[in-house]
């Protein structure tokens, strides 16, 4: 019985639970590579059910599949688009991303901040605290930036000093301006960009409007990126 309370008790040492954090990233990568979802009867189904129970079940689905297997994402971004719109697929989106930034943000804080706040020494104990009071602004334009994936943003955070509460709204406020983006143009162009992404240029081409405020969007975005960069720059320096 002792023996069992003993091995109750045993805490990982950070560089283990790190080793742990970092082979949960590759597994997770590596799953999205050799799992094939790519199964367009999720249309199908979700399509068979009430919206009500559709909506549920896709959430679920977003959450589930994607957390193991991350490359399947884009697969239920076009499926939401596909089966519920520009309009409602970015509400369920952007409560799957919520979610899934709770269980990332609190995978990577638990498994990698203790490695990473031994390690920090001398002045990167002060960055960290800078990027803890003042990097409200800089999450907030990388949420909307399109290129810099959810993911990322999720198990970086998580390995700084930012509460989760200060993150979560950043989540809440930054993200459905960059979903509603994304899901309006896979609901333009359906689920045939997925074997043909060529179908995404041509519906660009053809819809000046939206190719001219998703470029504006880009360069927007992009600009403020940098201005946030090389303020920083400044105040390091």
């Amino acid at each position: 019985m002792r023996n069992i309370l003993r091995m109750q008790n045993t805490k990982f040492s950070p560089q283990i639970k790190f080793v742990i954090f970092i082979l949960l990233l590759v597994l997770f990568w590596q799953a999205g590579q050799i799992l094939k979802i790519t199964d367009f009867d999720y249309e199908g189904f979700l399509k068979s059910l009430p919206t009500g129970l559709s909506s549920i079940i896709f959430i679920g689905l977003y959450v589930g599949v994607t957390f193991v297997a991350w490359l399947a994402k884009d697969l239920f971004k076009i499926v939401g688009a596909v089966v519920f719109g520009a309009y409602l697929s970015t509400f369920l989106i952007w409560v799957a991303e919520i979610i899934n930034a709770f269980i990332l943000f609190h995978l990577s804080r638990k498994l990698g901040r203790d490695f990473i706040q031994s390690r920090l020494k001398g002045s990167f104990v002060k960055i960290d605290e800078k990027i803890a009071r003042s990097g409200f602004w800089s999450i907030f334009v990388f949420r909307a930036f399109p290129i810099v994936p959810f993911r990322f943003l999720d198990l970086g955070v998580g390995l700084t000093k930012i509460p989760f509460r200060k993150y979560l709204i950043l989540v809440i406020l930054g993200s459905p301006v960059r979903i509603f983006w994304i899901q309006f143009v896979l609901s333009g162009v359906g689920k045939a960009v997925f074997k043909n992404p060529q179908v995404m240029v041509d519906y660009l081409t053809q819809n000046t409007l939206v190719f001219v405020l998703s470029f504006a969007y880009l360069i927007v975005t992009l600009i403020l990126v940098i201005f946030l960069a090389r303020k920083k720059e400044k105040r390091h320096g």
